[in-house]
């Protein structure tokens, strides 16, 4: 394991301020402006991924930045120490909310600096509409039901193609999404990671 604090000396990260390609950062959980209302993050700096990862995400704003000028990737969410993923399911304990957080003793692939949540910006530099927002724990997130919420009419179009824009992205890059949140995507195999990789507490 490897505490936060020390994750600025540790040669396998890399703060996501040294990547290129004009990549925003917005960490949401280190301010109000999430699902449980307030600041998770106060006083530790959780803009980090471990280098693979850092690498394949600046691979990831090439390509968009490539194929579609003036659009750029935001971060919301990198790095997520340990301690901070049992706080959270500390506060959604008995709600069904915690469908979407991986039980604290099990890891989420966030503690071990190898996924990440991001949106898109447009070139006046505001987040594009993808139907739902982030961390917005409805069925209108997942990506597994994107087919029968455009025939509803729940979700547009265009919205669709925007998220298809942030998949192609990151998949070009080795990323994978997951079927229940449009912002989320690991880099690497979810069991690999677990067995093979430090958590950072």
């Amino acid at each position: 394991m490897i505490a936060i604090e020390d994750i600025a000396a540790h040669p396998d990260f890399r703060h996501l301020a040294s990547l290129p390609h004009g990549i925003d950062i917005d960490l949401r959980y280190a301010t109000a402006d999430n699902f449980v209302g307030h600041p998770v993050y106060a006083g530790i700096d959780c803009a980090w991924l471990r280098r693979e990862a850092a690498a394949a995400l600046e691979q990831a704003a090439a390509w968009l930045q490539d194929r579609r000028p003036g659009y750029r990737l935001r971060v919301l969410d990198a790095l997520r120490p340990q301690r901070v993923q049992q706080r959270l399911w500390d506060e959604l304990q008995g709600t069904p909310l915690t469908l979407y957080l991986a039980h604290p003793d099990r890891g989420s692939i966030h503690s071990f600096g190898m996924a990440v949540d991001l949106t898109l910006l447009d070139p006046q530099g505001r987040e594009v509409d993808m139907g739902s927002g982030f961390d917005e724990m409805t069925l209108a997130s997942h990506p597994d039901h994107e087919a029968e919420h455009l025939a509803l009419g729940v979700l547009t179009a265009q919205q669709l193609v925007e998220r298809g824009w942030l998949r192609a992205a990151m998949r070009e890059a080795g990323f994978h999404g997951i079927a229940t949140e449009w912002w989320h995507f690991d880099f690497g195999d979810r069991v690999a990671v677990r067995r093979d990789l430090p958590r950072v507490v």
